[in-house]
């Protein structure tokens, strides 16, 4: 490394002699150019300067002295100048005049260009058009101009002026007639809003004038306004108390399923659904898209109806919404069966609730469980809860009153293969709330499952059929029946002769 650095610094030392030697040897080459140049001279006197430069001062000053010394020198002299300047005020002259003349003779082509022009555009208009534009110009002309005369000169800029004053009225012209479509636009567009089925096929536009002016020549002729009395009546007395009764029939069938799962619930609440519980239904309101819509629509139909006034009962937004309701309930063109299936579930009331059903405690009545459904239950809970329902049911079925034994109310049930699957426990359950609520009961069982009801009914009969050709019937009593079963151990006995 060390020999590297002394190696670099003689480097360096070297450089700088080659720089040197370098700018030396340019400066040789300079000088060598400069005598080259001195030898191709083969006289002295080609550069000898000095003798020509005095001899040149020797002749300026002689000059001086004859011009000093003669009147007649200095009077050419003086006239010489003048002359100059003569003449150079003369070109000036000239070139303005030139100038001039051109600028003349372009005004000149211009001027005539533009006459042919307007002669052209002159003979183009016939004389009924000269009769029609040329008065409403004049009259024009004065209005924007004024006094002014017109001449060569002045045609331009009074042209510019009369282009303007002519653009501004343009202008006020056209802001006026687009304030007037903005208004007519508005109107069309609150005539479209209120009388949406006249104006169904038109569209809210200037081009559509002609379909508006048409509608209302339509009305003159018709004379509406003469038969809007006898239509207000009619939407009144029939069409609009007609709703109202609909709607108070709903109401009530809506309040007769409240009240009835309100006597369903003083039933259920007499009985154990498990220990320390009793189960309550819950009706809540639906949120069914097309049944909320239908009684939004029922209330905007009776909107504004009592009480209000004049212009509010009858105005035509009241029959279009009423006529709406009704077409559907008609059956519209295209549509006509799932309009009925749409009438079928909106009118009946029952679809307004979506039931569930609640267990609570006796002792506070503070909610233990909810049920909207028996998912996620074991197969003796849904089973337990299936019977209560069932139970709440045949209750609301035969309008029960919980603990009535002498009541003529039909109650009487059929259940055919009754607790063949379920468990023993739920069904004994199923059998106590029957009991409960005094139910006659016909059931259907198949044999196996005798030792489950035999504590709640009062008869059995027993039906054979020996070998699939004649059935045989067989009629006990139930203490019949239990004693033949104690002396037979079975039940296997009783369906012999």
């Amino acid at each position: 490394e060390a020999q590297q650095a002394q190696l670099s610094a003689a480097g360096e030392k070297v450089k700088a002699r080659l720089v040197a030697d370098a700018s030396r040897l340019d400066a040789v080459q300079a000088r060598r150019e400069s005598l080259r140049d001195v030898l191709k001279l083969e006289d002295f006197q080609e550069i000898h300067w000095q003798p020509l430069a005095a001899r040149i001062v020797e002749l300026e000053e002689e000059k001086r002295r004859l011009e000093a010394g003669s009147d007649v020198l200095r009077t050419l002299q003086a006239q010489l100048e003048a002359a100059e300047r003569g003449i150079l005020t003369a070109e000036g002259l000239q070139r303005k005049t030139q100038y001039a003349h051109a600028e003349q003779k372009t005004r000149l082509d211009t001027q005539q260009a533009q006459h042919a022009e307007a002669t052209e555009l002159f003979s183009s208009l016939s004389e009924a058009e000269r009769a029609r534009l040329f008065p409403p110009l004049a009259e024009m002309q004065a209005e924007a101009l004024g006094e002014k005369k017109l001449s060569v000169e002045n045609c331009d800029k009074s042209q510019t002026e009369m282009r303007e004053w002519l653009q501004g009225r343009l202008d006020a012209l056209a802001k006026r007639i687009a304030e007037s479509e903005k208004g007519l636009l508005l109107r069309m567009a609150q005539y479209k809003q209120r009388y949406p089925q006249e104006t169904r096929e038109v569209d809210a536009s200037i081009e559509a004038e002609p379909e508006y002016r048409e509608m209302l020549a339509t009305l003159r002729r018709e004379d509406l306004p003469r038969h809007e009395q006898n239509f207000k009546t009619l939407l009144n007395e029939r069409t609009i108390n007609g709703i109202a009764l609909l709607q108070s029939w709903l109401d009530n069938e809506r309040q007769g399923i409240a009240d009835k799962i309100a006597t369903i619930n003083r039933s259920l609440k007499e009985i154990e659904y498990a220990s320390g519980t009793y189960i309550e239904l819950v009706g809540d309101r639906t949120q069914d898209p097309e049944i909320r819509s239908f009684r939004q629509e029922l209330l905007a139909c009776l909107s504004d109806t009592l009480g209000g006034g004049e212009d509010e009962l009858y105005a035509e937004h009241k029959f279009l919404q009423v006529k709406a309701l009704i077409d559907r309930f008609n059956g519209r063109e295209g549509t006509s069966e799932l309009d009925r299936r749409w009438t079928q579930k909106v009118t009946d009331v029952r679809n307004w609730f979506v039931f569930s059903a609640s267990e609570r405690w006796r002792e506070d009545g503070t909610e233990k469980e909810f049920y909207s459904d028996s998912a996620g239950k074991s197969g003796g809970q849904k089973e337990k809860l299936a019977y209560t329902i069932l139970a709440s049911a045949l209750a609301y079925q035969f309008g029960l009153e919980w603990g009535e034994v002498r009541s003529r109310t039909f109650r009487f049930v059929m259940i055919d293969e009754a607790f063949g699957r379920g468990s023993d426990e739920s069904a004994r359950y199923g059998l106590g709330l029957f009991r409960k609520l005094n139910l006659q009961l016909l059931i259907v069982t198949p044999l196996q499952k005798i030792h489950v009801i035999e504590d709640y009914v009062k008869s059995v009969h027993f039906v054979h059929n020996e070998g699939g050709r004649d059935s045989r019937i067989l009629g006990l009593t139930i203490a019949q029946y239990k004693e033949r079963k104690a002396r037979e151990g079975d039940t296997a006995g009783v369906v012999a002769p």
